[in-house]
């Protein structure tokens, strides 16, 4: 099956395709992943991605869509995939559809994670992260048993820096200015999906598996 989730900053977009991966033993493609990776190893491409997410900007198209193209050919990819991140600009999806037609895939679905501004300022600032693992966690939410500290590696959690709300601010704006144009681009040709972010995880991931047609 191949997959993309679409949905504001902190509207479970990735929690959702962890849980889809794992269903469907396919891989969950995080740009924003792939983008953390690259600045964290002080790559090229990690210095120009860097100063656009600081900033709460989208990173142009031109570097994202080269990081997705070449994902997209790992051999992983080949039974199904899901997009989280991807994509966030009307040039962006029209890339993805010629992309697909050159790999000679097709779009299963788009999924669409509804919640309001309000209530993702409210996630976002709450969400802390291990900056060792990567592990991700929620003060009121999904809390590490000791507080401050990841249960696995037992290193400090903390804020991202592209969730302060200043810069939280900003993405919102962004989002409903570039990224929800996407949305109508895929209800257009009848593959969108959506479905309402419940404050509760698992009754969201239900409604998203019901969503898709998988049985939980």
């Amino acid at each position: 099956m191949k997959l993309i989730i679409i949905g504001a900053p902190g509207a479970g977009k990735g929690t959702q395709a962890e849980k889809l991966s794992e269903k469907l033993n396919i891989p969950h493609i995080s740009t924003g992943d792939i983008f953390r990776s690259n600045i964290s190893d002080n790559t090229q491409i990690g210095k120009q991605v860097r100063a656009y997410m600081d900033k709460g900007n989208l990173v142009p198209d031109e570097l994202t869509i080269e990081i997705v193209k070449r994902r997209l050919q790992e051999k992983d990819c080949a039974n199904g995939f899901i997009l989280d991140g991807f994509p966030r600009t009307i040039p962006q999806a029209e890339y993805l559809d010629k992309a697909a037609d050159e790999l000679n895939v097709s779009i299963d679905a788009v999924l669409d994670i509804v919640v309001s501004d309000k209530e993702v300022i409210k996630r976002i600032l709450g969400r802390r992260v291990c900056p060792s693992c990567g592990m991700s966690y929620h003060i009121s939410n999904n809390p590490p048993l000791v507080e401050g500290i990841c249960d696995v590696c037992h290193s400090h959690i903390e804020l991202r820096d592209d969730d302060k709300e200043e810069i939280l601010v900003e993405r919102l704006k962004v989002y409903h200015e570039q990224t929800e144009p996407v949305i109508n681009y895929y209800q257009k040709n009848g593959k969108l999906v959506v479905v309402n972010g419940r404050e509760s995880l698992e009754d969201t991931t239900a409604d998203v598996f019901k969503a898709i047609g998988v049985r939980v």
